[in-house]
């Protein structure tokens, strides 16, 4: 699983101050215009940049707070979970993706996995300072993966760091093949759920509309065709926030860890079988459950109901 940073952008990048949060709509049109350019030969450089924003104001998050909560199912609270923080510093990592200089094409770009950290809680009405960049492109089996970093401080001190690593399929980057080689994935069977998620065929917009990701392989049958899917998919990061939200605040806490990794897409509609178990009943390097790891905290995993498809896996830990 990636593993999260020292605070604040590497001491070689350039801080670039933006006046507001960028619009995610605008930013796609943008991302998606310039893939065509964007095939890199030799080493893939990232540019030592950061993008901040500063005194971004919560109070008027109410309703999207609220809109976001009745959708994954978080309970009504003023503070906001982990999945919410993210979806309002996504637009400031994706707009570091689709400058100029950043080399991997936005258009067919893979989330792989993410891990967050909420160290301190945030809540309506605090005062945000949002800074993301990206870091540490490398060889991939199937490409080239880069981490884009976000960071949420409230008052100066850290509340809020995720990883967000993609891919970008087909590009290629100097390595060896051992250094692009990934661990063999460990054989699994389904565990026995304790919850059943029914996701229509909207589900997709509807996430979309409360996170700004109109990407059309989430929202539209037809865009998800154009890319290879049979059906509109799933959005990766609202499977995970609803798992989040399955584990809910009462046992996870006010700081926490939460991880995910990606496996193969919810196609809607779907039904998804989940199982959310304590950590320490599920066993090491596999997650059938025969025999304890002594972990700590939660381990969620997603499903096709009545199959062995594998959607998703992640960990939700107190800290």
């Amino acid at each position: 699983m990636t593993e999260l940073t020292v605070p604040g952008a590497p001491a070689s990048y350039d801080v670039t101050e933006l006046a507001q949060l960028p619009r995610l709509g605008g930013l796609f049109a943008k991302g998606l215009a310039g893939s065509a350019s964007k095939r890199p030969k030799g080493a893939v450089q990232l540019p030592r940049l950061a993008y901040q924003v500063a005194d971004v104001g919560t109070a008027g998050e109410a309703g999207h707070l609220a809109a976001y909560q009745r959708l994954l199912g978080e309970p009504s609270s003023e503070v906001l979970p982990a999945g919410f923080l993210h979806v309002l510093a996504f637009p400031l990592a994706t707009a570091v993706m689709v400058r100029g200089d950043f080399p991997l094409p936005l258009l067919g770009m893979v989330h792989l996995r993410n891990t967050a950290r909420v160290l301190r809680p945030v809540r309506l009405g605090d005062a945000l300072t949002v800074r993301a960049w990206a870091q540490d492109a490398r060889p991939h089996r199937r490409g080239v993966q880069v981490d884009l970093v976000a960071e949420v401080l409230v008052g100066g001190e850290l509340a809020y760091q995720s990883v967000s690593t993609y891919l970008a399929k087909g590009v290629t980057a100097p390595g060896s093949s051992e250094d692009a080689a990934e661990a063999p994935r460990e054989e699994w069977t389904a565990p026995l759920p304790t919850a059943r998620w029914k996701l229509g065929a909207g589900t997709g917009r509807a996430y979309g509309a409360i996170s700004g990701d109109q990407n059309p392989i989430h929202t539209s049958g037809l865009g998800a065709k154009a890319f290879g899917f049979p059906r509109a998919i799933a959005h990766g990061m609202y499977t995970a926030a609803r798992a989040l939200a399955e584990v809910g605040p009462a046992r996870r806490g006010e700081t926490y860890e939460w991880t995910v990794e990606f496996f193969k897409p919810v196609l809607l509609p779907s039904t998804v079988d989940v199982s959310i178990r304590y950590a320490n009943e599920v066993s090491t390097g596999s997650t059938d459950g025969a025999g304890p790891t002594g972990g700590r905290g939660f381990v969620y995993e997603g499903w096709r109901s009545g199959r062995n498809t594998r959607h998703f896996r992640g960990t939700v830990t107190p800290l």
